[in-house]
């Protein structure tokens, strides 16, 4: 069995052993599609920015979860990233991703690995509940992350360490009467980070070591109920002399049928990777919640 399939295989036993034994037996009260999606990185929100809301459908007396896998495709490389995460009270997030990186032609038969534990809290404000309000719901939030191949590319390109921690801090803020009467959402995130193409490329380099603040947004419309089309942008650093890092973008469909099960399809643009620029693809991710 291949590791795509045993990730897939793992995601549907976590899903199938919390049906069995009950943990949400209707995956929470909150509306659909308000836990956001899976984050490449395994926060709830955007697939390429965290949101300031709570993963999961649990509301404020409820636990809930889900588990995730998420494929990126551009000419030169792809990455997947699988995971679960869990939504406590809707106050704390917890989660887990493990990301695989295939180095393509720069690298044949070689692939990066990396490990994100993420931790997020509620700060103030509900983004549903609170629509009489212009504040935005807040969120402070934590993402440690290991490089499994440090050595093997990161190092000799520059990068100074193959572990670090990155805080952010999100809000969101949703209009149930948005643009065109529609539901609607923007996000706001800071990430202060020094991290080379997500990590997978290391932290820190020869032309800075420095942690950074950087920039993150999503927009989305909500077309119905069950479909949400959106943008995001994501800004990065540019740590290593060798190759040149771009900006993130992508503009997304969403399909969230139910609380059980959401798909997430994309076009990204992805700028310079390693020694290829202009790289872009489609960008699937698929999630179950429980």
């Amino acid at each position: 069995m291949t590791r795509r399939l045993r990730l897939i295989a793992a995601m549907t036993a976590l899903w199938l052993a919390a049906a069995c034994l009950g943990v949400a037996q209707a995956s929470g009260s909150r509306l659909p599609a308000t836990g956001g999606a899976s984050q490449i990185e395994g926060a709830g929100g955007g697939g390429l920015v965290p949101w300031a809301l709570i993963t999961g459908y649990g509301s404020r007396d409820e636990m809930a979860g889900n588990a995730f896998y998420t494929r990126v495709q551009s000419q030169g490389f792809w990455l997947e990233s699988a995971g679960a995460a869990v939504g406590i009270h809707d106050r704390l997030e917890l989660s887990f991703a493990r990301q695989r990186f295939d180095l393509g032609s720069t690298v044949p038969g070689e692939h990066i690995s990396q490990d994100i534990v993420g931790l997020k809290w509620r700060v103030y404000g509900d983004a549903l509940a609170d629509q009489d309000r212009p504040w935005p719901q807040l969120a402070v939030g934590l993402m440690a992350k290991r490089n499994r191949d440090f050595a093997l590319v990161p190092l000799s390109l520059g990068a100074r360490s193959g572990r670090d921690i990155e805080p952010y801090m999100a809000a969101t803020k949703l209009w149930l009467a948005g643009l065109g009467g529609r539901t609607t959402l923007l996000n706001t995130t800071l990430r202060y980070t020094r991290a080379n193409q997500l990590g997978i490329l290391g932290f820190g380099g020869d032309k800075s070591n420095q942690r950074r603040l950087r920039l993150e947004g999503s927009a989305a419309v909500f077309l119905t109920d069950a479909l949400i089309v959106g943008l995001e942008y994501r800004q990065k650093n540019d740590n290593l002399s060798v190759f040149r890092e771009s900006r993130f973008a992508d503009a997304f469909v969403a399909w969230v049928p139910n609380r059980r099960f959401s798909v997430v399809a994309a076009h990204t643009e992805l700028g310079n990777i390693a020694d290829k620029p202009g790289q872009r693809g489609p960008y699937v991710s698929a999630k179950l919640d429980f």
